[in-house]
């Protein structure tokens, strides 16, 4: 049973199903690309950027049955959500088809130009 409060579960769930809008296969397909590797940020080190390490938590949370999520894959849709809605708001003009703002969010699972809204 989760620890939050009552309700704050299926908002997280509605959110985060609004926002990641690729298909597991089609994110994993994504994060396979020397575009995904090269976008968002990376340690001191190098190595795999924060956004690609969610991009393959984010697959792994797709696929699992929706009562079988815990209260840590809660928190960590909560973070995907909270990270699109400010990446979104940091658009760049013009074409964004090839920039690492789209390819940051992708990582992420969303596509902005799959976006209706």
């Amino acid at each position: 049973m989760s620890a939050v409060e009552p309700g704050r579960d299926d908002e997280t769930w509605d959110e985060f199903r609004e926002l990641v809008n690729m298909k597991p296969a089609d994110l994993e397909k994504w994060l396979a690309t020397d575009e995904s590797r090269g976008a968002g940020q990376h340690g001191e080190e190098g190595g795999e950027s924060t956004g690609h390490a969610s991009g393959r938590r984010i697959v792994d949370i797709l696929r699992t049955g929706r009562k079988d999520l815990s209260d840590d894959d809660y928190a960590h849709m909560r973070k995907v959500v909270g990270y699109i809605r400010r990446h979104l708001a940091q658009r760049p003009s013009g074409d964004v088809r090839d920039t690492r703002w789209r390819h940051s969010l992708m990582n992420w699972g969303h596509d902005p130009l799959d976006d209706a809204s």
